[in-house]
């Protein structure tokens, strides 16, 4: 039976998983790495330490299964997607840390492009919108700030990636500089429709061509893997964004399927199958993924704290000692007594795009218990993906049967029937929550050959749980315009 090792490098740990034909998951490896704040709303990670867990965890689940490299039949890579790594061609040493793609230092320069003019053209390019979550302006600031860089950028002596250009990078020692379309298409610099690097952008953003990648589809053989990691050489055969990554795993494969992904943030995607479509609600248009000679693009809604609210109470207010401890907390109450939690920690994203916006609790009273603080954490997780929806039905003129969920927190079944009841419709979570992984692993195993085609990969999947909606009307509109005042008020509190 083929094995594929799907590599997932999150914003706050890398794991490995290792799949088998069916998709049941048989190893697996987590660490946790460190994150740095230099300055409010900066945020980074070490590249080495990004590659150094992962390629740790990767081992390690191989050992815990007994496996010593032969039996895995291919490696699927999976990353945070904007996050922006600079390194040295010649040593592959990162010139400066990775910067995230939450940090928002680059948002006075989106506000110059708009200022210039340039978001329609960005918009019509790249299906995206000038703002400091993409990479392209991250590579910019690199260059600026880095005595020598942009001199060494210019001749070829630098190398910029995502995430999972620098797995591969170093995956294949050094051999190989890539990126796959689902990546390019985050950085600003990516021209979706010709499936290239645009003609203009990366002059406009003052990115040298000389540092980009090379763009490959998101599932076909790119080398091998030649690193002390991996005892013996194992195709690198899939990748794509994690997000993508997850659409392509809860086999969201028809046009009008949605998938919401509960991590760090949250992210929603619709199929729009051969289509860009262009959203008149500050929604993305990006690539889904490219099989072959068919691209297939989605729109994005992406919410920059989902999960990453509840590891706020943990660490932040210290009111649960561990993240599983929030279900349990917030089920003390029945509901929040009005109390609202907006968590523009770093700002709003879709459809807002608001990088001034910063974090609201209001509706307190003295009544109000660390129960109903929990709660209001959760249903802000909810809340923020119904927002997206909404816009996304509109944009694609499509109502929706259904929602497909994955990621860590779509394990709180409070929260998803929350989620089912806030929108209406049903909520199905499947019985492999790390789609996102999953999807790397299909990926890179069509790619090999392991499974011959989509319909073969869809009889894999199964719903493990089914959250019905069951609140009246009434009750979704009041909660939603309580919502809907709360983030007016966080809006804007920065002064730019």
């Amino acid at each position: 039976m083929a094995l594929i090792l799907a590599l997932d490098q999150g914003t706050t740990s890398s794991r490995a998983i290792i799949f088998d034909e069916s998709g049941a998951v048989i190893a697996s490896a987590q660490r946790e790495f460190r994150q740095h704040y230099p300055h409010p709303g900066w945020v980074e990670h070490d590249p080495r330490e990004i590659w150094e867990t992962q390629s740790d965890v990767a081992a390690i689940a191989m050992k815990n299964r007994g496996l010593s490299g032969p039996e895995i039949a291919a490696i699927g890579v999976t990353n945070q997607r904007e996050t922006a790594v600079v390194w040295e061609r010649s040593t592959g040493r990162p010139i400066y840390n990775a910067i995230v793609w939450q940090d928002r230092r680059t948002a006075p320069a989106c506000d110059r492009l708009r200022k210039d003019g340039y978001g329609p053209l960005i918009r019509q390019n790249t299906g995206l919108i000038p703002d400091a979550y993409f990479s392209g302006t991250k590579i910019a600031w690199i260059l600026d700030h880095v005595p020598n860089a942009r001199k060494m950028a210019e001749k070829g002596d630098l190398a910029f990636g995502t995430i999972d250009t620098w797995l591969i990078w170093n995956m294949t020692g050094g051999a190989i500089h890539i990126t796959d379309c689902s990546n390019a298409s985050r950085t600003m610099l990516y021209n979706i429709h010709t499936g290239d690097w645009d003609d203009q952008l990366p002059e406009i953003l003052n990115v040298p061509r000389a540092i980009l990648p090379q763009i490959r589809s998101s599932s076909e053989v790119y080398g091998e893997t030649r690193c002390p990691s991996f005892a013996v050489p194992i195709p690198i055969a899939g990748a794509a964004g994690d997000q993508q990554a997850a659409l392509f795993g809860q086999m969201c494969t028809a046009p009008g399927m949605v998938k919401n992904t509960y991590g760090t943030g949250c992210f929603m995607l619709m199929n729009t199958g051969t289509t860009a479509v262009v959203s008149s609600n500050d929604l993305l248009t990006t690539v889904a993924w490219k099989i072959g000679e068919k691209t297939v693009y989605a729109l994005e809604g992406s919410v920059f704290i989902g999960g990453a609210v509840v590891q706020w109470l943990r660490d932040g207010l210290g009111i649960i000692r561990s993240s599983a401890d929030v279900e349990a907390l917030a089920r003390q109450v029945d509901d929040t007594e009005g109390v609202y939690l907006v968590p523009a920690f770093s700002g709003l994203g879709a459809p807002h795009w608001d990088p001034y916006a910063r974090g609201m609790l209001i509706g307190l009273t003295r009544g109000t218990t660390a129960a109903h603080i929990a709660r209001a954490a959760l249903e802000s997780i909810a809340y923020q993906s119904v927002d997206l929806l909404h816009c996304m039905t509109a944009d694609s003129q499509n109502d929706i049967a259904e929602l497909r969920v994955d990621g860590g927190a779509a394990a709180n079944d409070t929260l998803m029937q929350f989620q089912a009841d806030i929108l209406g419709v049903p909520v199905l979570r499947p019985t492999v929550l790390e789609t996102t992984a999953l999807g790397a692993a299909f990926l890179a195993g069509l790619a090999i050959g392991c499974w011959r085609n989509i319909d073969e990969i869809v009889r894999h999947t199964v719903v493990a749980k089914r959250f019905q909606p069951g609140m009246a009307a009434e009750k979704i509109a009041t909660l939603r315009r309580g919502w809907k005042r709360a983030v007016e008020r966080s809006r804007n509190w920065i002064e730019p």
